[in-house]
């Protein structure tokens, strides 16, 4: 892969004035830097040991506390460097039309991003999660386990700095989904051939339409805004390069910081939750006392777990049709979860094991009481009937209705009550990684905001074309926050800016054009490589 250069016979006009992007060094800036950092880390050191002693859990030795240390800085260094790695994208336009200097930007931006992340729901986090091999997940504390987190991690940073290093605006999402499909190809070929041992094709099937579209619907979109916005305003100022460094008129420039603002909390509501979901992974592994079951669930919510636990035992039983498993139900379970083929033994399994979940409820009460031994079963018994709860729903809406409206309903809420009891981020995990990607977003950002501000398109780009890309980047990340879909920022940010330049007949520089087709391109199959041979080096390792 070669580098970005600008050729100066398709570069901006000449006389361009290009912004200031150099600042003297802020001695104040870095101390300020240095403490919240540290600060974050030093928060993030009192809650885990607050969560570990009041869950009681067990040290006999202090491997497992130092792989969770080494681990948990592996993933704040992935959130560090896909801030100055994505969110660049989301200045650029404020500081190619002079909306704002590019210091202070990449502040504003970070803040939003931290912001982001905070009021971030979830669902992004355990939609990468469940990608993984169920196999791996349900024993992620294994050496396997290990070798899994650090290999996807350790290959999506090294992808990650080796596009930035080329200014290359590539996909920290794209990178992380191609990590995590080759830790599942490695963790099939190494290990047992069942289904359970690979990736959820479904799953990243679903995932690669959202990496796959996003980039057309920010190209194709950016492009009809920028022409709809052309046709109903008629101000010349709008769609005019900007005169030196002298700013936009007011009301533009607010249009042009609200659209960067918008882009920064939408990418740390969607990109922040990658990094949450692999801190829990992290968590559940080395410290599964305190972090495999949601210990904060609400008498409220409990009550209602056992409700809706006890419902949807009746139901299973129902559709078990009387018969009965001889022994342990979960392979059963966990055959199903890989195949996806209901047959005689799949719905008496089940409820075996629905039963199992409510017997342990009864007997300790809470989550918070279950003792250290129990814990980890408990919550791979709930992790189980969750996923085979997903595949049964999904099956119902294939093919002919399963359950009747007021069944589904009940097993619904089942499922909910044990998401809710497994798949939780605990709120300091939200606050160490907003600051990470927060933190990540105002160093080395300049590389990627050249990029995509003078070498996409062969003119200065104008306030209406910033605007445009903003407004489709923001929608579109927000849209895939709904459903629970990790989408690239970089991809649609830089492919709504060529949009806005296709669309204004102002011609794209093809050089540039083709090097971020080749890193979108090579981005999946490098980082599935990368991580499925640090996963085999790493098994030897664990």
């Amino acid at each position: 892969m070669t580098s970005i250069t600008l050729d100066s016979s398709q570069g901006h006009e000449p006389g361009t004035e290009k912004p200031q992007l150099e600042s003297p060094k802020s001695v104040l800036a870095l101390i300020i830097f240095a403490a919240v950092l540290t600060a974050g880390l030093a928060y993030m050191v009192f809650s885990l040991y607050q969560d570990i002693s009041s869950a009681g859990m067990p040290a006999t030795t202090w491997l497992p506390f130092v792989l969770l240390g080494v681990a948990l800085l592996t993933a704040l260094a992935f959130e560090f460097v896909n801030g100055f790695h994505d969110t660049a994208n989301a200045v650029a336009t404020v500081i190619y039309t002079n909306a704002m200097p590019a210091n202070f930007a990449v502040v504003w931006s970070g803040f939003f991003n931290f912001l982001g992340v905070m009021v971030s729901t979830g669902a992004v986090a355990f939609g990468i999660i469940s990608l993984l091999p169920v196999e791996l997940i349900l024993n992620v504390g294994s050496g396997a386990g290990f070798a899994m987190v650090f290999a996807l991690l350790i290959a999506a940073i090294m992808w990650n700095l080796g596009t930035w290093a080329l200014g290359l605006p590539a996909s920290s999402s794209h990178t992380l989904i191609g990590s995590i499909i080759g830790v599942g190809l490695a963790n099939q070929l190494f290990g047992s051939n069942n289904g359970t041992s690979g990736i959820d094709w479904s799953k990243a099937i679903e995932i690669g339409y959202s990496l796959l579209l996003s980039p057309l619907v920010g190209f194709i979109a950016a492009a009809l805004l920028f022409l709809t916005i052309k046709a109903l305003i008629r101000s010349p100022e709008l769609y005019a390069e900007p005169k030196g460094n002298k700013p936009p008129p007011l009301w533009i420039r607010g249009l042009l910081i609200a659209t960067c603002t918008g882009v920064s909390f939408a990418h740390g509501s969607n990109d922040g939750q990658k990094g949450m979901g692999l801190i829990m992974l992290i968590l559940i592994g080395c410290a599964p006392t305190a972090y495999a079951l949601n210990r904060a669930i609400s008498p409220a919510d409990l009550n209602n777990f056992r409700q809706t636990a006890i419902a949807a035992s009746a139901v299973i039983d129902a559709k078990a049709g009387g018969h009965q498993i001889l022994g342990d139900p979960r392979p059963i379970v966990t055959r199903y979860v890989a195949e996806r083929q209901i047959n005689e033994s799949t719905f008496p399994a089940l409820a075996a094991l629905t039963r199992e979940i409510v017997k342990t409820l009864e007997t300790y009460g809470s989550p918070a009481k279950f003792p250290a031994a129990t814990v980890g079963n408990a919550r791979n018994d709930m992790y189980l009937a969750s996923e085979a709860l997903r595949f049964i729903f999904v099956a119902d809406k294939k093919e002919e209705k399963i359950f009747t409206p007021d069944d589904l309903k009940a097993m619904q809420a089942f499922k909910s009550s044990l998401d809710n009891a497994t798949k939780f981020i605990p709120f300091w995990v939200k606050v160490v990684v907003a600051i990470a990607l927060g933190l990540g977003t105002m160093v080395g950002w300049k590389r990627i905001v050249v990029t995509v501000g003078e070498k996409i398109g062969k003119t200065h780009l104008t306030y209406a074309q910033g605007a445009s890309a903003e407004l489709v980047a923001a929608a579109t990340i927000f849209a895939a926050d709904n459903y629970g879909l990790p989408v690239s920022t970089t991809h649609i940010l830089s492919s709504g800016v060529a949009g806005t330049m296709a669309a204004n007949k102002s011609g794209l520089q093809m050089s540039t054009v083709r090097n971020l087709l080749m890193a979108w391109v090579l981005t999946l199959p490098c980082a599935i490589l990368i991580s499925g041979t640090l996963f085999v080096l790493l098994r030897m390792v664990f």
